[in-house]
């Protein structure tokens, strides 16, 4: 829908303002973690999940109607989220080849 999605001179995002939020925050963290490393541990497994509750509480109280967002509310917590979800999936991925390996 063009009015949750942002605009740049008169070009319209291909994706909306939360899914531009969570791949900027997963690209920001992905270059972020080539400097400093994570700690892969049960705390990080719990600081991402709580990462990801902004954007869950934002868009489920926008569709079942006791509000409505805004693209830069949207933004901010794809963004948080992205980087919970980045940090979620570097924890799994890496604990699944540590135990086929």
């Amino acid at each position: 829908m063009p009015e949750r999605s942002f605009f740049i001179k008169g070009h319209q995002f291909p994706v909306c303002a939360r899914c531009t939020g969570f791949y900027t925050g997963l690209l920001v963290f992905l270059i972020w973690n080539c400097f400093f490393e994570l700690h892969h541990d049960i705390n990080t497994l719990l600081i991402s999940m709580i990462l990801m509750i902004p954007v869950a509480i934002d868009g489920f109280t926008q569709y079942f109607g006791p509000r409505e967002s805004t693209n830069t509310i949207r933004f901010i917590t794809g963004f948080i989220g992205g980087i919970g979800l980045i940090i979620f999936l570097k924890i799994i991925i890496r604990g699944v080849f540590n135990v086929l390996l």
